[in-house]
């Protein structure tokens, strides 16, 4: 796929507050973009670098060169520019860095430019993209936005079900299934004005405590167990004690959806900057466990047994979540 049809939707979505427009946008990018484009044009779109951090800083992008006559570069070329960036280090980096963004510039037409440096300097960024682009997907492929972004959360990837929607058609939406051991995206909590607002939209609800802690996902399938955090990560190796009160539960396969916390002698939560310190820390973690032990919260089960519940009302998932996990470490409700 060309760069300049990318750089021209992208600065029309930016334009436009209209919903609805965004997705026939994002719509006509994925009827002409091939599905080995999708894992580059998902990004981009959303303003993000595939590559994360590239060290190109502001002046590597002062002064740039005179645009291009005509748009001749390709997402994928772009792509492969953006990699050997990130390539980049030791002595004369910054040198090399401003020669080849330079030389990327060179090659591009004035809106790819302006597309480029907002790309790279983070300006470019529109965090509420993918969710627009879940309903442009589904409206290309012809089938239900819900069905979309069912297979969204229970594959942790945008890209990648975009790639196979695109590659196979509607039917493949089929085989995303929640699978212990590969993370799910996890559902997010909405605001509202009001208490009574929340219970007006909800109906029937429960109310349960707000943990100031860290979010994790934690899934267990016999010996093994693997803990994620809402970004997906893996934090396994950092969060022992957390491994250790999964393998206690009487259950060999289940997932688990909560919070890590900390406290104090007296048992009151620690400041929230401790515990994001303490999950972050990969050196001498037996040392930090000590120092700043963590507890697991959690407020919903996701799987059981090789059962699915996700389907499966609040009231009887937090009713499974009992039968698993002893009271202290359920969220209160």
């Amino acid at each position: 796929m060309m760069l300049a049809p990318l750089a021209r939707v992208s600065r029309e979505v930016a334009q436009t507050s209209a919903r609805s427009r965004k997705i026939s946008l994002l719509a006509g990018v994925f009827r002409t973009a091939g599905p080995e484009d999708v894992p580059v044009v998902i990004p981009y779109l959303a303003g993000r670098l595939p590559q994360g951090r590239i060290g190109v800083g502001w002046n590597a992008l002062k002064d740039p060169p005179p645009p291009a006559d005509r748009a001749t570069l390709t997402v994928h070329e772009v792509n492969d520019a953006f990699t050997a960036l990130a390539a980049v280090a030791g002595p004369g980096s910054q040198g090399e860095r401003r020669r080849l963004v330079q030389e990327l510039l060179a090659a591009a037409t004035e809106d790819e430019q302006r597309f480029l440096v907002g790309l790279i300097s983070g300006e470019l960024r529109q965090g509420a993209l993918d969710a627009v682009a879940v309903e442009a997907l589904a409206e290309t492929s012809g089938v239900g936005a819900a069905v979309v972004r069912r297979a969204v959360m229970l594959a942790g990837s945008l890209q990648q079900v975009a790639q196979r929607l695109l590659a196979e058609g509607p039917h493949v939406l089929e085989e995303f299934l929640l699978t212990v051991g590969r993370p799910v995206l996890p559902m997010l909590a909405q605001s509202a004005g009001s208490v009574t607002e929340a219970v007006g939209r909800l109906g029937t609800c429960a109310v349960e405590e707000k943990l100031d802690g860290i979010r994790v996902q934690v899934h267990r399938d016999g010996p093994a167990v693997r803990i994620f955090t809402r970004t997906l990560d893996d934090i396994t190796d950092r969060l022992p004690e957390v491994t250790e009160a999964a393998l206690a539960l009487d259950g060999d396969r289940f997932v688990l959806d909560g919070e890590v916390i900390a406290l104090d002698e007296m048992g009151r939560p620690r400041p929230f900057q401790e515990i994001a310190g303490r999950v972050g820390s990969r050196t001498d973690v037996r040392s930090a466990a000590v120092a700043v032990p963590l507890s697991p919260v959690f407020f919903d089960i996701l799987a059981v047994d090789g059962e699915d519940l996700l389907d499966l009302p609040g009231a009887e998932r937090y009713a499974a979540l009992a039968r698993l996990v002893p009271e202290p470490m359920r969220g209160r409700r």
